[in-house]
């Protein structure tokens, strides 16, 4: 309990903090034990705001282990991702998780896993014609 009070504290702090300086790019809850967690993260790419669906569960080994963060829409679209929609973050971000145990925690995987592969994949997803932009409609069926 309160290892999950520290990581609500952690990422309030962090959403606050996006949102003074106009970079507000994810929305996270839990279940109830703060086992799983999802939401929504988005990137801004040509002006245009990219959404996609995020989700993963807290390790047994957390916070030895870093979660396992999956975009499952963008499952098979990247080579850098791996079944089940699961980003890639073997090569850069596990190594430094490594040496910040037990410090790091959700927040830290939110910004400096899941933040740099979307500013990465992202793009160029986008520029392969893979991700697709879907325009938002209001409940009057009008676009926005």
């Amino acid at each position: 309990p309160q290892r999950l009070k520290e990581e609500y504290q952690s990422l309030i702090q962090y959403v606050q903090q996006n949102k003074k300086t106009d970079n507000d790019w994810f929305r996270l809850e839990s279940n109830k034990d703060g086992t799983r967690w999802f939401g929504k993260c988005w990137f801004i790419y040509n002006l245009l705001k990219y959404e996609f669906d995020v989700e993963f569960d807290i390790p047994v080994t957390f916070p030895l282990t870093a979660p396992e963060i999956a975009l499952p829409e963008l499952d098979g679209k990247t080579a850098k991702m791996y079944r089940g929609g699961k980003i890639c973050l073997s090569d850069h971000f596990k190594p430094l998780w490594g040496r910040n145990v037990p410090k790091f925690g959700i927040a830290h995987a939110m910004a400096l896993g899941l933040g740099p592969w979307l500013a990465v994949e992202v793009p160029d997803l986008i520029d392969k014609g893979i991700v697709k932009y879907k325009e938002k409609m209001n409940p009057n069926n009008k676009k926005k």
